[in-house]
């Protein structure tokens, strides 16, 4: 648009024509209050390069544009404009407490069970003999989708497992699975006993105060020895019951199902010993165990249900976002219309994608999931474009104001919600004394062109975490030059972001000792100076090395060599034990009994490997 065009569409100035603008608000209510039609306020944030709808938060900064351009004085009011209709901001996680139930109300519930342990322990092992063994017969076979939890028959009863990840990276996720419990399973391996992540587990058991059982896992191998593996448990205040404490602990193998049974069966004792109830016929309460963006279907969630039963239908507040539930599906994949305490299910129609860990609630109707999502969501959105807008000025202003820090920036996608922050704080643990891992931005769903351009705009490269890339993205990707690097493994992200610092860090020069000598007798030699006759201690001399000059402990020149000779003749190295002559190129003051070094300059790369700076010799 020329400024000659731009002029025409913007109406003249009026007179002490001040608008107060509040700090957040939508492009409806900037339009009424500017007096324009929502189309012309969108065509206005066109021209600045902003792509809008009438629904969409606009901050302070962008409004006072849209403000001057259509003719007015913009003054920010400092707070957001008030919705008739819904006078209250409470946020979806304020709601008001639970009303308690009643004792008479309150029914035997199962027991909630997340399995948790050092990786390569066996957890995936066990969960999946309990899984083929106890799901009944032909539900197992027929399981269509990745659910985060199911269900087992122990005898007549069931049992929910939470699959929690092992990795170290998914601290936060496990961290979440203890809390969301029952009852957790401890897995340790016979063979390798109390390992990093063992004590991690732990310590999250420990601080969701719930039961546990410990699960002395490989026992049908040959290289076991549980009684130290007892001892070293009890050292991590893990005290099992034939040690005096009051935890279980049951041998078992998971390859083999020996002792599984026995699991089952301390898992229920454990299980009466808590008396979990809950009351069924209530409003419906619980947790988010997984999230993640169906490209088909929209946002899936996972929901563990703790309280009351949910019917396909209702209207649910999960977090920062709201859904009526349109299909409902047990862990099988199965359609079912309501669910119980202690039921894990799958379910369409929330809004957006909701956070792992995220609670959940029933409400009475839509109009009040709406009216409280739509003023959650709009601080929501205000509070996260004002970190993004923070976040990549950093990137693009703030290293380079200081000078010495180099910085990568990063912008993370992944397929579900949970792995999200897990992710972030593996990556940004990375971050040394010379440069800086920031993950500006980090999010579920596929590789955007939002995301693209937000990581030329911080000059940044993008990070899809088994999560695909929107052919839109990809084709200004590669207009932009804009690096999109997809994994499906972790470790592979940590390594490549490790290489990727490593070509941010500055090669250091090292000094590098090749052998020592001493001066014997100085000879003055016309046309070169005084040449100091010496006897080689050890290594090797080479006609270019640099040599330090000591004299009673203390260095008092540094200097190439000039010439290097053997009797009459120039050489190009002397051995250690061998007599030669020298003369420095910028020091001839020698005396005898100087200790002469021998260096030369070495460039060494550096490179990070485990968060560790090291040197790599080129």
């Amino acid at each position: 648009m020329t400024t000659q065009q731009r002029t025409q569409q913007t109406p003249p100035p009026i007179e002490d024509a001040v608008v107060q603008i509040p700090r957040t608000l939508t492009v409806r209510e900037l339009a009424d209050l500017l007096g324009d039609t929502p189309v012309t306020i969108i065509k206005t944030l066109m021209t600045n390069g902003i792509m809008a709808d009438v629904s969409k938060t606009l901050d302070y900064g962008t409004a006072a544009i849209v403000a001057l351009e259509r003719g007015f004085d913009p003054e920010e009011a400092g707070d957001v404009v008030e919705e008739a209709e819904a006078p209250s901001t409470l946020d979806l996680l304020d709601l008001p407490e639970e009303e308690q139930d009643a004792e008479s109300d309150l029914q035997s519930r199962a027991p909630v069970v997340a399995v948790l342990g050092h990786v390569d322990h066996g957890k995936t092992s066990l969960l999946d003999y309990i899984r083929q063994a106890n799901v009944a017969e032909g539900e197992a076979g027929g399981i269509t989708q990745r659910v985060g939890a199911y269900q087992a028959a122990a005898g007549d009863r069931v049992i929910t497992f939470i699959d929690t990840p092992g990795h170290a990276a998914f601290t936060e996720m496990r961290a979440r699975g203890a809390q969301a419990t029952d009852i957790a399973i401890l897995v340790v391996a016979a063979n390798d006993g109390v390992m990093p992540q063992t004590l991690e587990a732990v310590n999250h058991i420990h601080a969701a105060g719930v039961p546990y059982v410990v699960a002395l896992n490989k026992m049908d191998l040959d290289n076991i020895n549980p009684d130290r593996v007892k001892a070293a448990l009890a050292d991590i205040e893990v005290v099992i019951e034939e040690y005096g404490g009051d935890v279980p602990l049951v041998a078992v193998s998971a390859t083999e199902g020996d002792g599984m049974d026995d699991l089952l069966e301390t898992l229920l004792l454990v299980a009466d010993l808590a008396d979990l109830r809950a009351n069924p016929n209530r409003a419906a309460s619980g947790v988010v165990l997984e999230a993640e963006l169906d490209r088909r279907q929209g946002p899936r969630t996972t929901l563990l249900i703790q309280r009351g039963t949910l019917r396909q239908g209702d209207a649910i507040l999960v977090g920062q976002t709201w859904g009526r539930i349109k299909a409902m599906t047990d862990f099988v994949g199965k359609r079912i219309d309501e669910a119980g305490p202690s039921m894990p299910v799958v379910v369409l129609g929330l809004q957006d994608v909701a956070e792992a860990g995220d609670a959940f609630r029933v409400v009475g109707s839509d109009r009040e999931a709406k009216r409280i999502y739509g003023q959650a969501r709009r601080e929501r959105e205000a509070r996260d474009a004002q970190i993004q807008h923070s976040a990549s000025l950093d990137a693009l202003f703030g290293e380079i104001s200081r000078g010495d820090v180099s910085a990568l920036n990063l912008i993370v996608k992944t397929d579900v919600v949970g792995s999200v922050e897990a992710l972030r704080e593996s990556l940004e643990q990375l971050t040394n004394e010379e440069v800086t891992v920031k993950v500006i931005h980090a999010a579920a769903g596929p590789v955007s062109v939002a995301d693209v351009n937000l990581a030329l705009a911080s000059e940044g490269l993008v990070i899809a975490f088994n999560t695909p890339v929107e052919p839109g993205a990809e084709r200004l990707a590669e207009l932009e030059g804009v690096e999109v690097r997809s994994y499906s493994i972790i470790y592979e992200v940590i390594e490549q972001v490790e290489a990727a610092i490593s070509g941010l860090l500055e090669p250091v020069h090292m000094q590098v000792v090749d052998a020592h000598a001493e001066v014997l007798q100085v000879f003055p030699i016309r046309g070169l100076g005084n040449i100091a006759g010496c006897r080689s201690l050890d290594g090797s001399i080479r006609a270019d090395a640099m040599v330090h000059v000591y004299r009673n402990g203390e260095q008092i020149a540094e200097s190439p060599i000039s010439s290097l000779r053997r009797f009459q003749d120039t050489v190009r190295e002397v051995d250690a034990g061998q007599e030669f002559g020298v003369a420095l190129a910028r020091y001839d003051r020698f005396e005898a009994g100087d200790q002469l070094e021998f260096f030369h300059i070495e460039v060494q790369s550096r490179i990070v490997q485990g968060g560790e700076i090291r040197n790599v010799t080129r």
